[in-house]
């Protein structure tokens, strides 16, 4: 299948780039690109995302930013095309010259992902970031019951026996 393509030049990283305005990953026998890793920037713009329904332009999503924060228009844009890249949003349909734009990824699960590699840095290990936690007040008891409720309420893991020869 022939699909339109636009090169453009990236004067940042002096090269051409190919660009096409359809979703690809849409194709039938072209696998869905996993949870992707975002950086904190990536995830600001996420955020902004998701606040706004999870579809929206990107003048809608520079505007929602913090007003002594935003980043100038084409900064987000830059971001966006990045996120496209990795396959956390698409682009949905065009209303004049503004794309509008459709998170992939679900806040869920990016945060998640995140949550999993701050594990993976302590081995996997939850109790060094439950300490921090309890140590800096922000994991009260109120927090803690509600966790053992929610564990309580999990299916009961299957008993191995460890005398079984």
């Amino acid at each position: 299948m022939n699909l339109p393509i636009d090169i453009y030049y990236n004067c940042r990283l002096n090269t051409y780039i190919r660009h096409s305005y359809y979703d690809i990953a849409s194709e039938p026998n072209v696998p869905s690109k996993p949870n992707p890793r975002l950086t904190k920037f990536e995830l600001e713009i996420m955020d902004a995302l998701w606040r706004l329904g999870g579809s929206a332009a990107i003048r809608e999503i520079q505007e929602s930013l913090p007003e002594e924060k935003r980043p100038a228009y084409t900064t987000v844009q830059t971001i966006i095309a990045r996120l496209e890249e990795k396959g956390a949003v698409e682009r949905t349909k065009k209303i004049g010259n503004a794309f509008i734009f459709k998170a992939l990824v679900s806040q869920q699960s990016a945060h998640r992902r995140l949550i999993d590699e701050l594990l993976d840095l302590f081995g996997g290990s939850a109790q060094p970031l439950m300490s921090h936690l309890v140590d800096t007040g922000k994991l009260t008891l109120s927090d803690i019951r509600d966790m053992e409720r929610r564990m309580a309420a999990l299916p009961a893991e299957p008993k191995t026996d460890e005398h079984t020869e």
